[in-house]
């Protein structure tokens, strides 16, 4: 099979046809960090094969679909989360009505719509919504929820493969309520024996609850484990 390549400043980076497998992560460009493929598809066949390499989408409107593998990886292990005291405090005074996989969809769709500092658009594009909810349907992709008045204030979503977990993103319309969620949703994991959480990217929000980068070597050396708890 003939392989095509895209030139970049970094460094070429493999175009993926329906058929084309993902390249070794050596392949992955320092600049920009982790950039690996261009193109494909984003069906469930597709996404699961990333996320079991520690690979993910993320691109915007208008562009061809990118996979990202960075170096270093912002991770969370769940039985090292923090909570802040006032956090906790908040959380005691149960101002949310917390809820697992009741509405996906909206969830989703809430963090598509939601703007984000310093971006124009979101990267939560119809299709991907629509495949992230195929995944969903197939047990693989959750959701945590607040709800307020039964209305939704706030929440999270991401993909579970065996005991690895890729958060995706999360949104909030009451003051704290992302936070809870996202909370609610560690300790979740680690009662179900979840060992990593992929955060992807550094965020202060995500350090605040005790994640922190580690070398990509290690992140992948520690999913190729955890993934193979996936009987499904």
């Amino acid at each position: 099979m003939h392989e095509h390549y895209y030139p970049l400043p970094g460094g070429p980076v493999l175009i993926l046809d329906t058929k084309t497998p993902f390249p070794p992560l050596q392949q992955a460009l320092t600049e920009p960090n982790g950039l690996i493929a261009i193109g494909g598809d984003l069906t469930a066949k597709r996404l699961l094969a990333a996320y079991r390499q520690g690979i993910f989408p993320w691109f915007s409107p208008g562009e061809p679909i990118l996979w990202w593998s960075p170096d270093p990886r912002m991770v969370l292990f769940p039985e090292a989360l923090n909570i802040s005291r006032s956090l906790r405090k908040v959380m005691q005074q149960q101002p949310f009505d917390i809820r697992f996989n009741t509405d996906f969809k909206r969830v989703i769709q809430a963090c598509a719509a939601t703007p984000r500092p310093g971006q124009p658009g979101t990267w939560i594009t119809d299709d991907m919504i629509a495949a992230y909810h195929q995944l969903h349907l197939m047990g693989y992709a959750h959701s945590v929820e607040a709800w307020q008045d039964e209305q939704l204030v706030g929440g999270c979503y991401g993909v579970k493969i065996g005991r690895m977990f890729y958060g995706e993103s999360m949104f909030h319309h009451a003051s704290n309520a992302s936070k809870v969620a996202f909370a609610h949703l560690v300790q979740w994991l680690n009662a179900q024996q979840v060992g990593m959480i992929d955060c992807q990217m550094h965020t202060p929000l995500l350090a605040s609850f005790g994640a922190y980068e580690i070398p990509r070597d290690r992140f992948i050396a520690q999913l190729n484990t955890l993934v193979q708890y996936d009987v499904t």
